[in-house]
């Protein structure tokens, strides 16, 4: 079930460049999506996790649902459980991932590649996902396949990331000491 989110925060984005997960399974393009707790789109989310629950297990959805959430099996997790990372306490977070690249686009649309830098870990963007319910012999799960990215307004970049600027570094040209370090 298709999902549009608006005005979420994107983390550990890779829109561009399929990777493995952990150096296992097929290489996918993927991305979090951080919401407040009282996001609109919230309610969005759960509504189509009952749905395509509902449509996959019928009438033991509802005691699918509780199993898949508390083996933190769902698609949309609490982000409390994964604190120690920079903006994700207080917030709902949920991964989406594909095989084939989703469509990366700017604010009036215009297709974006990585070297644009528009898209980055801290920014807001607004997202398609498909919410779907899985049951194989990998167990039983809600996932959210990810179709496309559009960047809608800077945020705080998350540290651990980025380049380094000229403010970064001293003038070393008038620091006769700087031998002294290495010698």
């Amino acid at each position: 079930m298709k999902v549009k989110l608006q005005n979420v925060r994107l983390a550990f984005p890779q829109l561009f460049k399929a990777e493995q997960v952990n150096g296992e399974g097929d290489p996918q393009f993927n991305a979090t999506f951080l919401l407040p707790r009282n996001h609109p789109n919230v309610k969005d989310i759960e509504k189509a996790i009952e749905q395509v629950a509902k449509e996959k297990w019928a009438d033991k959805a509802e005691v699918v649902l509780k199993k898949i959430n508390a083996e933190l099996k769902s698609c949309l997790k609490d982000g409390d459980l994964k604190a120690e990372i920079e903006g994700f306490e207080g917030n709902y977070f949920l991964n989406a991932n594909n095989k084939t690249r989703p469509y990366v686009i700017n604010r009036d649309k215009t297709q974006l590649n990585p070297d644009d830098g528009v898209i980055y870990a801290g920014c807001y963007v607004y997202a398609v996902i498909d919410i779907w319910a899985m049951d194989n012999k990998f167990g039983k799960r809600i996932c959210a396949s990810l179709s496309g990215v559009q960047f809608y307004k800077d945020g705080d970049a998350f540290t651990g990331g980025g380049i380094a600027s000229d403010e970064d570094f001293d003038d070393l040209s008038v620091d006769d000491s700087v031998d002294d370090l290495v010698g």
